[in-house]
């Protein structure tokens, strides 16, 4: 099998060689080539090159076109100031002092600078590497992206005080990112992650009563586009499983303070759980020989289907070798837990 094969295997819950290999790389890949964070987030072709370069050397199964949480927001309007070593950031969030939602720019897709950015990565892709890898595209989630547009601090505030406001505000940002999926899907991509991170911030009651059906609207549209749809949300998702399982995506990334054993029992067996080593302590001020170790003590907790990865981005100044053993073929068990009879989708 070739990567994009194991991972469209996996994901469909059928058998594969091995396990489908999907650390998040951002900064890393980008110093990996000799580049920087900054070029990585700002031109696609660094992104692009940083991703094929890495997946070669690695073995990893998927190329990413994830930078920062700021591309849909530069298209609503928001100023980017971009570092060479650290996250781009939102000079002024388009929303910071107003609830005016009629004056909120619709972005396009095909026009916005870094929305078409990521839109020329997933095409730079295809024309590479079509069939040879699978081609992820990203969203930002309902909550994630209007907390971008109003800052976390007044999205927490908004979810209590403003519940019609805020709602309304999340809907657009759906709207957006299902026209930018969209985009992405038709230019080759066959997955579209969702990143959500503030939602973990929230209640249960919240969750399920403001941000859970949107993120739900969301994974459909994905469905009805034909594309697999990943969730990641960071940080602790305890409290959200059953929301989350409803929420039905394909793949779902568990932070590494989440005991995968409570995702599986609360997620639908078809669901893959991607995770969750932690990146910092368990991959990069660890060594190969407990990685793989750690590997395989996720695999045995959870069974199949499964994809190997940390529970977020591999930090920067890894050892190589500590990733080369996250990233070590690790063979597919047909008897894991809960493995036997997992239908096709």
């Amino acid at each position: 099998m070739n990567s994009y094969e194991r991972y469209m295997a996996a994901a469909r819950g059928e058998p594969c060689d091995f396990l489908p290999r999907l650390p998040i790389l951002m900064q890393y890949a980008a110093e990996h080539i000799g580049s920087n964070y900054g070029a990585f987030a700002s031109d696609y072709r660094v992104l692009t090159e940083a991703n094929l370069h890495c997946c070669e050397e690695f073995g990893i199964d998927q190329l990413n076109t994830m930078s920062d949480p700021y591309r849909e927001t530069q298209g609503y309007g928001a100023e980017m100031i971009y570092s060479r070593d650290t996250v781009p950031r939102c000079k002024k969030h388009p929303l910071e002092d107003s609830k005016d939602l009629s004056a909120l720019p619709r972005p396009n897709p095909l026009m916005a600078e870094r929305m078409l950015d990521r839109v020329n990565a997933v095409r730079a892709y295809k024309q590479r590497a079509w069939g040879l890898y699978s081609i992820m595209g990203w969203v930002e989630g309902p909550a994630a992206e209007a907390a971008d547009l109003r800052t976390v601090q007044q999205f927490m505030m908004d979810l209590i005080d403003e519940e019609q406001f805020i709602g309304e505000l999340m809907d657009i940002c759906v709207e957006v990112a299902i026209d930018f999926a969209r985009v992405q899907v038709e230019a080759g991509a066959d997955t579209i992650g969702i990143g959500d991170a503030v939602a973990s911030m929230v209640s249960p009651a919240i969750y399920m009563d403001l941000i859970q059906p949107r993120e739900k609207r969301l994974v459909r549209a994905l469905h009805d586009m034909g594309a697999v749809a990943r969730m990641h949300i960071c940080g602790n998702i305890t409290h959200l499983l059953p929301g989350l399982a409803d929420v039905k995506p394909d793949i779902i990334d568990v932070d590494w303070m989440v005991d995968l054993r409570k995702v599986r029992e609360m997620m639908d067996k078809s669901t893959v759980i991607c995770a969750n080593l932690d990146p910092v302590r368990a991959v990069h001020n660890s060594n190969p020989v407990a990685i793989r170790q750690a590997v395989r003590g996720c695999y045995r907790a959870v069974g199949n289907p499964f994809m190997v990865n940390a529970g977020c981005e591999i930090p920067h100044g890894t050892p190589v070798k500590n990733l080369k053993a996250l990233c070590e073929p690790l063979e597919y068990n047909g008897t894991a837990k809960l493995a036997s009879g997992m239908p096709g989708r």
